[in-house]
C-alpha cells in the first residue's frame, strides 16, 4: 500500500506544480545611445535672395468703364501725383453731363416761374382777391420745383464726375512698374490698368521654407547685401539693417514657402527690384537658453504625462530611464530645439526611443557626446 501512496502523492504535487504561473520573465537591458545637452542658443544663419519692392503698391483702375484711347506712361517711367496715367473714351459721358446740365437749366426756369407765381398770388392776396387756400398751393409749386431743381443739380454733378473718371490719375508720387492693359481695349470700372510703386519705404521680400518659418517673429533683425553693391568695382559697401515686418500666414501653394517682408531704414536708396540677400541673425531665432537635440531623441509622451513630446532622461545612479515632457521651439533642419524641459547636464536618449518603458534598465551603447 506504500506504493501506491508515493504514487499518488508525487502525481498530486505535479498536478500542483503544473497549475502555478511561471515566473516573469525578466525585461532585457538595452543598449541605448546617450547624449548630454548643453545651452546652444544658436542656429545656423541661413542666406536666403529675394528682391526689393515697395512698401505700397496701387493697382490703379478707372472708376468708370469704357474703352482705352490713350496710355500716356510705360513701365519704369516716374510719375507725379495728378499726372495722367490713361485716358477712356469720353464721348458718352461729355453728352451724358450736357444732358444734366440741361436738365439743370430747365428745372431753374421753372423754379423761377414758381417763385414768380407766388409773389404775384401773394400781392393779390394782399388786395384781397385771392383766398389763403391758393397761396398755400402757390407755396408748395415753388417747394416742388426747388427740390427738382436740387435733384437736377445733383444729378448734374453726377454725371460731370463721370466725364471726369475718364482720366486716370496717378494719386501719389511713384514708378510704373507693370501695364495692365492696352490702347483699345474695353475695361470695365475697377480693372486695373497701372500698377504704381508708390515713393517712400522699401521692403525686401524673401520666402522661407516651412521648417524655418517658425523660427521667425515680427521685430526681428537682419543683415541684408545688396548685390549690386557687391559685384561693383568700388568699396565694398557695409550690409543694412532690417527689419522682419511680416510673415505670411500661409504657405504658397506651389512653393510651399512663406512670404517674409523685412523693412530697409528709412531713406535707403535702391532701386526696385534689386536682387537682395538676407542673413537673419542667429539672436533673433532662438533663445539663448534652448537646446538642440536630434529629432530621433523625440518621442510620443506616455500615457498620463501631460505633455505630447518628451524624451528619454537617464538616470546614471540607477541606470534606468524616465520620460521627461519637452517644448519644442523650431526645426533647424535635422535638429529640433527645446525650448522648456530639460537643464543643461541632463543625459538623454538619442536613439532606440520607440522600445523603452518607464523605469527600464539600460546601457549605454557609445560614449555620451556633448551637443
Amino acid at each position: 500500500m506504500k506504493t501506491p501512496q508515493l504514487a499518488l502523492l508525487l502525481s498530486a504535487v505535479l498536478l500542483v506544480s503544473a497549475c502555478s504561473p511561471p515566473e516573469p520573465a525578466q525585461e532585457p537591458v538595452r543598449a541605448v545611445k546617450l547624449m548630454t545637452v548643453g545651452a546652444t542658443g544658436q542656429v545656423n544663419p541661413r542666406e536666403y535672395a529675394g528682391d526689393v519692392r515697395a512698401r505700397s503698391e496701387s493697382r490703379l483702375g478707372f472708376r468708370v468703364s469704357g474703352k482705352l484711347l490713350q496710355r500716356r506712361v510705360e513701365v519704369g517711367q516716374r510719375v507725379k501725383a495728378g499726372d495722367v496715367l490713361a485716358e477712356l473714351d469720353a464721348q458718352d459721358y461729355v453728352l451724358s453731363s450736357q444732358a444734366a446740365q440741361a436738365q439743370v437749366a430747365a428745372a431753374q426756369t421753372q423754379r423761377d416761374l414758381a417763385a414768380a407765381d407766388l409773389k404775384r398770388f401773394e400781392d393779390l392776396r394782399a388786395q384781397g382777391f385771392v383766398s389763403g387756400a391758393e397761396i398755400e398751393r402757390r407755396t408748395a409749386s415753388l417747394q416742388s420745383a426747388q427740390a427738382s431743381l436740387r435733384q437736377a443739380q445733383a444729378q448734374g454733378s453726377l454725371q460731370g464726375n463721370q466725364a471726369r473718371y475718364t482720366r486716370l490719375l496717378a494719386d501719389a508720387p511713384g514708378v510704373v512698374v507693370a501695364v495692365e492693359a492696352e490702347v483699345g481695349q474695353v475695361v470695365a470700372a475697377g480693372t486695373p490698368v497701372v500698377r504704381l510703386a508708390r515713393d517712400g519705404a522699401r521692403d525686401v521680400v524673401i520666402a522661407v521654407p516651412e521648417d524655418r518659418v517658425a523660427l521667425l517673429r515680427p521685430g526681428q533683425t537682419a543683415q541684408v547685401r545688396l548685390w549690386a553693391a557687391a559685384s561693383s568695382a568700388g568699396p565694398p559697401q557695409p550690409p543694412l539693417n532690417a527689419v522682419l515686418r511680416e510673415v505670411a500666414a500661409s504657405a504658397d501653394p506651389v512653393t510651399r514657402s512663406y512670404q517674409i517682408k523685412l523693412a530697409l531704414p528709412a531713406g535707403t536708396a535702391v532701386p526696385l527690384g534689386a536682387t537682395a540677400y538676407v542673413t537673419l541673425t542667429p539672436a533673433a531665432l532662438v533663445a539663448p537658453s534652448s537646446f538642440k537635440l536630434p529629432t530621433s531623441a523625440l518621442v510620443r509622451s506616455p500615457a498620463g504625462v501631460a505633455q505630447s513630446t518628451s524624451v528619454w532622461l537617464f538616470d546614471a545612479a540607477t541606470s534606468t530611464v524616465q520620460p521627461r515632457p519637452v517644448v519644442v521651439a523650431g526645426v533647424d533642419g535635422n535638429e529640433v530645439l527645446i525650448g522648456q524641459g530639460l537643464q543643461a547636464g541632463d543625459e538623454v536618449v538619442s536613439a532606440g526611443v520607440h522600445v523603452l518603458s518607464p523605469g527600464q534598465k539600460v546601457t549605454r551603447f557609445v560614449g555620451a557626446n556633448t551637443h
